[in-house]
């Protein structure tokens, strides 16, 4: 979610209309990547006549990609689609479904808001069925399936959601260049980093680059950080414990998690700048430093979407690589787990159409056609890995398909005023000074105040 927070631009509310015998991106049987005896089984299902209204958070290049995967089940299913996004598609979606108007299918970046929709019985249950799949053939398939799974009206829960499009976080990005020049290896437990970071301050370089600033989000990069280091240090049920405040940010669990980034953003040694620029340099600015000559840092955590502000001329798989945050070996009963972003489709309004959308994303095809462009990973098992675009985005699909936990943006789970409030505010105060007991204790005393 944050990441369309702050990559988002136009204002208006965008429609787009997919008619059937649209131009396909990749034509049916040409290219071996792809499943196409999928879209033989789509031509079986007649929606001629039928029209496909779609909302969902995707603008801009995004929804151009959306587009060129759409384009394949209009031409299949004879459907009309008509895709429409706003900038204020969380308040929209609202309106719309309060309105008595909603779209068939809504896609959505926010387990909160999909859980208020289907609290109030707005959402159609995906059934039973579907959410088996998702566990049979999504890696770390039951966490994928408790993800999309909320309580409806009656209070029961029920498989309402779809994991469709994920991002990948809890990335450390690099330059192999400098690792190689310095005769670093890449770390592979939380161990060997800890020896990685003492190594690069003993050859008088910073370990960090960790910017905070962005406008009125500032904060929300190092709530990632926290996010990661939970899933490395406790059990994923403590986690959820954690996000839906069974347990209070001043647990000794949590209180450590902060103390450890902490320990790390206000260290001067460990962070380009020291401590006084993690509050003052803007998350988009931070990365650069990896690319400076002689280097500023070794490493930058943050998500998949951060090549974006990378300076100009700076190659994938070239210049710049990642790996995942590693896990604990002391840990090992924690296996491999990785936090995530992403969007979930849901039925809003029950139609023929609206089913066989949703199996069509059951179908490998519907992965692999977006998979081949850009900024699409999949936990889907069944999709071609071959087919992605680029050997950074096979990567990225290879750490989500490895992953044995997945757990979702721990702060886009919480209340706004606390995962979009005071946790970011708490992580300024944190690099400012404030210890992790204070600062934990002020972020539950703001949950506490929700009535």
């Amino acid at each position: 979610m944050k990441k369309m927070l702050l990559l988002g631009a136009a204002f208006a509310t965008l429609a787009l209309n997919v008619p059937a015998h649209a131009e396909l991106k990749f034509k049916p049987g040409e290219d071996a990547r792809f499943h196409w005896a999928n879209f033989d089984e789509l031509k079986k299902v007649d929606l001629k006549g039928e029209t496909l209204t779609i909302f969902g958070p995707w603008r801009g290049e995004d929804e151009t990609l959306a587009r060129s995967v759409l384009d394949y089940f209009a031409e299949a299913t004879g459907a009309e689609i008509k895709y429409s996004s706003s900038e204020n598609y969380e308040q929209q979606i609202v309106i719309d479904t309060q309105a008595g108007s909603p779209p068939n299918i809504a896609i959505l970046p926010q387990p909160g808001l999909i859980q208020d929709l289907a609290s109030k019985g707005v959402l159609t249950p995906l059934g039973d069925d579907v959410a088996a799949w998702v566990k049979e053939n999504y890696a770390a398939g039951d966490s994928w399936a408790k993800l999309g799974t909320f309580a409806g009206k009656d209070g029961k829960p029920g498989f309402y959601a779809l994991p469709y499009k994920i991002d990948v976080k809890g990335l450390v990005w690099y330059s192999p260049d400098n690792f190689e020049e310095a005769g670093y290896k890449v770390p592979k437990t939380q161990e060997e980093l800890a020896e990685l970071e003492k190594k690069i301050i003993a050859d008088g370089g910073k370990p960090w680059c960790i910017g905070l600033g962005s406008g009125g989000a500032t904060g929300w990069p190092a709530t990632d950080w926290v996010e990661d280091i939970m899933l490395r240090t406790q059990p994923p049920e403590v986690y959820d414990k954690w996000v839906k405040n069974e347990i209070p940010f001043t647990d000794p669990a949590v209180v450590n998690a902060i103390d450890i980034f902490g320990k790390i953003a206000t260290d001067d040694k460990m962070v380009d700048g020291g401590a006084k620029a993690v509050a003052a340099t803007d998350f988009r600015d931070s990365p650069k430093g990896l690319f400076s000559v002689p280097p500023k840092c070794y490493m930058h955590h943050q998500a998949s979407f951060i090549p974006s502000f990378f300076p100009e001329g700076v190659k994938l798989g070239q210049d710049a690589d990642f790996f995942n945050y590693p896990p604990y070996a002391s840990k090992p009963e924690l296996g491999t787990p990785l936090e995530v972003a992403g969007t979930l489709v849901m039925i809003t309004k029950d139609s023929k159409a609206s089913h066989e959308f949703i199996k069509f994303l059951e179908m490998p095809l519907a992965h692999e056609l977006w998979m081949a462009q850009k900024s699409f990973v999949t936990p889907f098992k069944g999709a071609n890995k071959d087919a992605y675009g680029s050997d950074a985005l096979k990567k990225q699909g290879e750490i989500l398909v490895g992953a044995t936990t997945v757990r979702f943006d721990g702060s886009d789970l919480m209340p706004g005023k606390i995962g979009a409030g005071s946790f970011w505010t708490g992580m300024i105060d944190l690099v400012g000074g404030k210890s992790a007991q204070d600062v934990a204790t002020d972020i539950q005393k703001s949950w506490d105040g929700i009535k």
